[in-house]
């Protein structure tokens, strides 16, 4: 053999993998090392898109575990809105890990947060969820009892669940100084007030991030063997910075850790697996096509052509559907909803308000 890259797949090079193809005909991108079935129970948390994810895959008839369902008869915007249907837990959206690790462990009894109670306009917010109560709580207590039965949720949800399918978002978060405790949103936004003596600034690295996924997987496979995982990566860009560099800049950088990082977990663990969903949407190829006006939101094509790849792969075979942004869930009451939504809810769309 004269080279190494001697007899290597089309796929290996640029021009035949990717230049010499348009967005919707990519091949092998997603490789599965073991597929998920159908009748397997899915839990999905973290960012906004994981939010697509979770609804695309209702409406192929996965299993989608949702261990905290809306009253009955509540469904579409109206549910979204208090934080049912989003995800498998009504958590609201897990943008960092340390804020997965710490929920983990604040369920299971391994670690108890400093407070999670946010005052406003004399409504009493979840610190760690404000946005699933818009209008808050009456008192202090009302947030704590209906926390206890959040937990009781997230563990039930952990402890059932066949594929764990998680949507790494951000590496920056805010972070109580003397606890560590990590908040979805700056003190201040939704609800509390932000105060320098009490809070801090944290952006994540690569190893921390790392060392958090491997300490969660460690506690995961205690409660439940069986447990395998799949990663993503948002696409959507950071709203704003904290940190003193450009957005474009800090955004590439929060992106290229969290890719990173789920690349190396995928490489070094057979029970996880990396959907790149985020290498499709942001590739040259698909040339910021596949956003909206904002650039930061993900188009219903783009969407969908991210969904059909994940759903090609796993279902060799059973041919290509088309895909949207909407969703639907098996349940059959959901299923009857007119009120079904692809609208994404994310807490940190909050901060463009501060934009002056």
């Amino acid at each position: 053999m004269k080279s190494p890259y001697q007899g290597l797949s089309r796929d290996a090079f640029w021009r035949t993998g990717v230049s010499a193809k348009n967005i919707e005909s990519l091949s092998n991108v997603y490789r599965p090392k073991t597929p998920v079935k159908k009748n397997e129970k899915v839990i999905t948390l973290g960012s906004c898109f994981a939010q697509h994810i979770a609804r695309n895959m209702r409406k192929r008839g996965y299993t989608v575990f949702d261990s905290e369902p809306p009253p009955k008869g509540l469904h579409g915007l109206a549910a979204n809105k208090f934080g049912y249907e989003l995800f498998s837990a009504r958590t609201g959206n897990v943008y960092v890990m340390r804020q997965l690790l710490q929920l983990f462990e604040e369920a299971f009894g391994l670690w108890t947060p400093s407070s999670i109670v946010w005052e406003k306009s004399g409504r009493y917010f979840d610190a760690m969820r404000p946005s699933v109560e818009p209008d808050g709580h009456v008192s202090p207590e009302v947030v704590t009892k209906h926390r206890k039965n959040h937990l009781a949720n997230v563990k039930t949800m952990f402890k059932t669940a066949d594929v764990f399918i998680f949507t790494l978002g951000l590496t920056e978060a805010w972070m109580h100084k003397d606890s560590g405790d990590i908040y979805p949103t700056a003190p201040g936004t939704i609800a509390g007030e932000f105060n320098n003596s009490q809070y801090v600034f944290k952006n994540f690295t690569f190893l921390e991030i790392y060392e958090d996924f491997m300490k969660l997987k460690v506690h995961l496979k205690r409660v439940n063997p069986k447990l395998r995982f799949i990663l993503s990566v948002s696409p959507v860009p950071l709203t704003a910075t904290a940190t003193d560099q450009h957005v474009l800049t800090a955004t590439t950088y929060s992106k290229s850790v969290l890719r990173g990082v789920a690349g190396q977990l995928a490489l070094e663990n057979d029970d996880i697996d990396y959907f790149p969903s985020f290498d499709i949407l942001t590739s040259t190829l698909a040339a910021g096509k596949l956003y909206e006006k904002n650039l930061r939101s993900i188009s219903p094509e783009g969407v969908g052509i991210a969904m059909n790849t994940f759903f090609n792969a796993n279902e060799v075979g059973d041919g290509d559907i088309e895909v949207t942004s909407e969703g639907a869930s098996v349940n059959s009451d959901y299923l009857n909803s007119s009120q079904d939504s692809d609208e994404e809810f994310c807490e940190d769309v909050l901060l463009e308000a501060f934009n002056k």
